[in-house]
């Protein structure tokens, strides 16, 4: 019988899957990634995600737009693959897809929302 996983368990293999997503499809991982389950959404927050080019880039606000727009068909073409992952770690299917990227900070925000409540998966 497989044991059951607790909230922290799946936060942390969520934020695994997302830290080898960015290697693989935006070139680089974040520095620091921190997931949270809140009822039927996940909220990840990626740090340090920018490449040296891109904080080179970001000097002007035509740099800016660039780089987000950039970022965003990256992850659109990636998309299905995240979903998979993400599906197969939650054993839930995600209903729709946000995310944010903050060129000043560095940091990108995703937020899944899913069919099911995740959280309750969690109280025994």
């Amino acid at each position: 019988m497989a044991q059951k996983r607790s909230k922290g368990q799946v936060e942390a293999e969520i934020s695994a899957a997302l830290v080898s997503f960015e290697k693989e499809h935006m070139g680089r991982g974040p520095v620091d990634v921190s997931t949270h389950i809140i009822k039927d959404m996940v909220l990840i927050r990626l740090k340090g995600v920018l490449t040296p080019a891109e904080r080179h880039l970001a000097k002007d606000a035509a740099g800016i737009q660039l780089i987000k727009q950039v970022r965003a068909k990256l992850l659109e073409n990636s998309s299905n693959l995240l979903k998979e992952v993400i599906t197969g770690i939650t054993g839930l299917q995600f209903i729709s897809f946000h995310t944010d990227i903050s060129i000043k900070e560095g940091e990108r925000v995703i937020i899944l929302t899913f069919e099911k409540d995740l959280e309750k998966k969690f109280h025994y």
